[in-house]
This record gives C-alpha cells, sequence and structure tokens, in this order.
C-alpha cells in the first residue's frame, strides 16, 4: 500500500512540474521591441539611410517601398525619428516611429536588428497602413505575402488604406497618443457612423483576396497631424490593387445596400422652407434580390429602416401633423435613394466592381449560374439592372420640454 502511494505521489509530481513549467522558448517583454503599427509607402529613404549609404552601409537591394514600424514605448534614449538623432518634440511622444527602405518586408524588418538593441517584434501588431500610391503599383497580394505567412503576427490587425503617406498616418501631435491605437479605436465608433465600414481584419483580407472578388478598405486622410476615417478605397477582384475610391456620402449609401448599418444620422431639408432636418436611425434592414431570367440577370433592393426625428429646424416643437410626419419621411426616403443611386452609378458605370455584396446573394439563390459569372463578375454586375424601393419609418421625436 505504502509503495503504491509513493508511486502516485510520483506520478502526480511529476504532472505538476510539466503543469508548472513556464515557456522555456519565451522572451521577458523588456528585452523586445514592440511594433504595434506597420506603414507600407512608396520610396522615401530617411536622411539616416542616405547618410549610412555614402558611408558604405548599403546592401543589394531595389528601392521598392518604405515600411515604417510604431514602437511602444519608446525606448530611453532611443528616441528620435526616422533613424536616430532626437528631438524634444519626440521626447514627448508615447511612441517612436522608425523607417527604412527595401524590396523585402521581412528583411526590412531584420534590418531593424542593425539599429535596434532589442529583437523587432509584432506579436501585438494592431494596424497596418498601407500608401493609395502603393497599393496602385503592386497588388495587396504582393504586399502581404510576408505578413500572412508570419505566425508571429495576429490574424486580428485592423489593415486601412492611406489617401496621403502611411507614415504620416502613423504619426501625431496630440501628447500622449498613440496613431495605432487611436485608428483601432475609430473603428468601435461604427454605431455612430455608418460611414465607417466593418474592420477588416488581416483574416478577411485573405480571405477576401482568395475570393477573387473586389473589395472596401477603409481610407484615411490626415491634415496637421490629424486623421478622419472618409471613404473607402476599391481594391478590384482581379488585380488585388486600388482602382479608385467611394467617398463618406457612397459609403453611406452602400451601407443601406448592405443593411449594415448599425448606427448613424440622415440629414436632408424640409421640403418647404429647406431648413436641415436629421434622422437618428434606430434599426434598418436591407434585402437584395436577384433574378434571373434566361440570360438576364436582374437585381431588386428593398431598404427598411425605423429611427426618430432628431434635428428638426423648422419645426422646433413634436410635430402632431400625420402629413407633416408623412412629409419628412418621404423626404428622408428620397435622400437615401439619392445616396444609392450614386454608389450605384460608381460601382456599375465608374468603376464597374461589385463592393455592394450583390455577388453573395446570386451565389446562395443560384449556385450553378454563378459558377458560370464567377470569373468576370465585376463585368456582369455591371451591365445588371438594379431596382429598388426605400420605407423610413419616423417612429418617436426625441425628448421634449413639454
Amino acid at each position: 500500500m505504502i509503495k503504491y502511494a509513493r508511486r502516485i505521489l510520483l506520478v502526480l509530481s511529476s504532472l505538476l512540474l510539466v503543469i508548472i513549467t513556464g515557456c522555456w522558448s519565451g522572451n521577458e517583454i523588456e528585452d523586445l521591441t514592440i511594433y504595434i503599427g506597420l506603414g507600407l509607402d512608396t520610396v522615401k529613404e530617411s536622411q539616416f539611410e542616405k547618410e549610412a549609404n555614402k558611408q558604405g552601409a548599403h546592401y543589394p537591394k531595389e528601392n521598392v517601398l518604405t515600411v515604417t514600424i510604431q514602437i511602444v514605448p519608446p525606448v530611453s534614449g532611443k528616441k528620435g525619428g526616422e533613424g536616430g538623432g532626437s528631438s524634444s518634440s519626440d521626447s514627448d511622444k508615447a511612441y517612436l516611429n522608425k523607417r527604412l527602405t527595401g524590396d523585402s518586408v521581412i528583411q526590412i524588418l531584420r534590418q531593424f536588428s542593425l539599429q535596434r538593441d532589442r529583437p523587432v517584434v509584432g506579436h501585438h501588431l494592431k494596424v497596418i497602413v498601407v500608401a493609395k500610391e502603393l497599393a496602385q503599383k503592386y497588388s495587396l497580394e504582393q504586399l502581404f505575402d510576408f505578413i500572412l505567412r508570419d505566425n508571429d503576427i495576429r490574424p486580428s490587425c485592423l489593415v486601412v488604406v492611406s489617401h496621403g503617406s502611411a507614415e504620416e498616418a502613423l504619426s501625431s501631435n496630440e501628447p500622449g497618443e498613440i496613431p495605432a491605437v487611436y485608428l483601432m479605436g475609430l473603428v468601435g465608433n461604427r454605431h455612430r457612423s455608418s460611414a465607417i465600414l466593418p474592420p477588416m481584419t488581416l483574416v478577411k483580407l485573405d480571405s477576401d483576396m482568395q475570393s477573387g472578388a473586389s473589395f472596401l478598405l477603409q481610407n484615411i486622410v490626415t491634415a496637421e497631424g490629424e486623421h478622419e476615417f472618409s471613404g473607402a478605397a476599391i481594391i478590384k477582384g482581379d488585380t488585388k490593387k486600388w482602382v479608385g475610391e467611394l467617398t463618406q456620402y457612397d459609403i453611406e449609401g452602400l451601407s443601406w445596400i448592405k443593411g449594415n448599418v448599425v448606427g448613424g444620422a440622415l440629414k436632408t431639408y424640409a421640403p418647404k422652407e429647406g431648413y436641415t432636418i436629421t434622422y437618428e436611425l434606430r434599426n434598418s434592414k436591407a434585402t437584395i434580390i436577384p433574378k434571373v431570367s434566361g440570360d438576364d440577370i436582374s437585381f431588386h433592393i428593398d431598404v427598411e429602416s425605423e429611427g426618430r426625428l432628431i434635428e428638426d429646424w423648422s419645426f422646433p416643437e413634436i410635430p402632431s401633423s400625420t402629413e407633416y410626419i408623412q412629409e419628412l419621411e418621404d423626404q428622408f426616403e428620397e435622400e437615401v435613394r439619392k445616396q444609392i443611386r450614386q454608389v450605384l452609378h460608381k460601382m456599375q458605370n465608374v468603376y464597374r466592381v461589385d463592393v455592394g455584396g450583390f455577388d453573395q446573394q446570386m451565389k446562395i439563390k443560384y449556385p450553378k449560374h454563378w459558377k458560370k459569372l464567377q470569373r468576370n463578375w465585376d463585368e456582369t454586375f455591371s451591365r445588371a439592372p438594379v431596382t429598388f424601393d426605400v420605407s423610413m419609418r419616423i417612429t418617436d421625436f426625441g425628448s421634449s420640454t413639454d
């Protein structure tokens, strides 16, 4: 009995040693350089690179792109701009941006090891910003090849496009602000604005590129060190390159089509006086109905929404007239129709791409037809008639002092 108990004790002790053993391959965070933002730009050598190259620091490469990494927290004694050195303005920042130029993303990241005394790792990468100009020249499959292969980078990382340079999108004049974290926070405001797209993560980007369908990436504009989500970049399905942009107004129209409006306001003007009236969305739904008749394909969209009259400059009190409410609903419906017409025109006539989810509905309802049309779907969609009905219902009028 005693021998049996000893054996049990030995086995349990061995199991405990295995369970409580720490990660023997791990590194202390203090021994690493953590970057949480990654920017991909057209070539822009830093002053450090230019000076270093004069001193023989050049290695065999073509200057194809510039990679910016956003490091947090900035290491004491290493704060500075693009390639070394420091400034009083940089010393107050909660992050450090470093950039290098080359023709291989992985090689550029490894090249930082020649400058940093701690390994550069992307385990906590939050945002990848791609400059529009670079995405026009190279496909996202090329630019993201290493990133999608690297198992150190989280698949939940956000991907966006910058109208200007990616480095500027990862910079800020606000004390204590970390741009990569700030951009992630903007995505969380979808319940406040229908102009914010559902987040495009790395895993979703990979899926969209594999599907061969055209898709959108949220666009960022930067001015005076401040940033704003403004419209979206269109990525063509067959080339995986930037081909155009949709405005904020277009994205609002597209949100009605796709039925993914989770919040926001719709502004238009009263029919008679022309004063501002605003509708606050409470819920909405949209249904895309594909129709096939022989070789002819068409679509019909049903859009329904309920909300409140949240602002009315022409009628400061709660309106009691049913006729007046109907007039406002008609006015809001016409504004939604205008948004939908505009974005449909851009999709079908300007860029000739389907980024509205019409392909998904075709695939679900007519799978056999879809297999035949899939290869040239963007062209097929651009020729398909699209009709739509819109129904807006005002259910309440906000708070009142009455």
